[in-house]
């Protein structure tokens, strides 16, 4: 009985959240600098880990996978310790899942003082464990990255606010093109069982080594 109630939470949170889905919206604000990418494809914009490997984001983070996305940056006082605490626990949950069936990726707001090293000093003082990468760029490329997978307020001036950024996990199983998200500060149950949801393989979302 506590598996189903956990599972109809999971399906209610991504029913709820499936309105704001990407790509099924255009959620692209008109801002005049906004590029636009030909396809529906997320860009592949270039990027480094936490552990200073280069990677491109659609061809080596996304294509095929399942996936959780959040935004934060290092010097964030506000929303961001909570929400990766809060996530930390999502990781735990999903056991040795978490790098083989279903990954996670935090993405610097802040990537002209969040270099590799200091991402991975982040990580060192949260415990995060493998299958979760911490990521920064160019500003400008994670500034279209941002915009493209929904991380953005319409107004532009709460939207330049980085202390104000949206606390929201992007969730997506590129291979079937199903996408949703959750609030980063949701029970880390329900949002394992929203990750779950956009899985086909996965019965049981209740447990993390289901």
């Amino acid at each position: 009985m506590n598996s189903r109630r956990k599972l109809l939470m999971g399906m209610g949170a991504a029913a709820t959240l499936g309105a704001l889905a990407w790509p099924k919206l255009n959620l692209q604000p008109k801002l005049p600098y906004l590029e636009k990418v030909g396809s529906g494809r997320l860009p592949n914009t270039a990027l480094y880990t936490h552990e200073g490997k280069s990677v491109k984001f659609y061809d080596d983070l996304i294509r095929d996978k399942v996936v959780a996305i959040n935004m934060m940056y290092t010097d964030c006082k506000r929303i961001c310790p909570g929400m990766t605490a809060n996530l930390r626990q999502v990781q735990k949950l999903f056991g040795d899942r978490l790098g083989r069936d279903v990954f996670m990726y935090s993405i610097s707001l802040q990537p002209e003082l969040d270099t590799p090293e200091r991402l991975q000093e982040y990580v060192n003082k949260y415990h995060i464990g493998p299958g979760w990468l911490f990521l920064t760029g160019v500003a400008k490329d994670i500034d279209q990255l941002r915009f493209r997978l929904g991380f953005y307020d319409r107004d532009p001036v709460v939207d330049g606010n980085k202390s104000s950024h949206t606390g929201i996990v992007r969730i997506g199983n590129d291979k079937y093109d199903r996408w949703t998200m959750s609030p980063a500060l949701a029970q880390p149950e329900q949002i394992l069982a929203t990750i779950n949801h956009v899985d086909p393989f996965v019965v049981n979302t209740a447990v993390g080594n289901g």
